[in-house]
């Protein structure tokens, strides 16, 4: 009997071990992080590698972070979004239009899409 239940969990351990040998390894998709600043004149810019943009494209998924002065409005995918200021949201794939609650006509209007 002891033979027996040595072999069981010998035969357990085998395929225990062998199922972690096989296992495929996981690809993390990094996330992307993309500010959002105050800087007049406009009021609210991308800040991309140290340059100003009102229009910015990128592999999803990314963070939007809201470094403005302001909570800002996220419209995209039929949906609206805010980010207080400080704060981060995770958008994925489609496009967005950023604005900011109780914007001045003359504000800028920036346009992310997300790929």
């Amino acid at each position: 009997m002891k033979t027996l239940a040595l072999a069981v969990a010998a035969s357990a351990l085998i395929a225990l071990a062998g199922g972690q040998a096989f296992a495929k390894p996981v690809q993390v998709q990094k996330t992307a992080k993309l500010t959002i600043v105050m800087h007049d004149p406009g009021c609210h810019w991308f800040s991309i590698g140290g340059k100003l943009k009102t229009t910015a494209s990128v592999a999803g998924p990314v963070k939007v972070a809201n470094s403005d002065e302001a909570t800002l409005k996220v419209a995209g995918a039929g949906a609206v979004k805010k980010i207080a200021v400080g704060k981060q949201l995770l958008l994925g794939k489609g496009h967005y239009v950023i604005t900011m609650v109780g914007q001045a006509s003359d504000d800028n209007h920036l346009k992310l899409t997300v790929s």
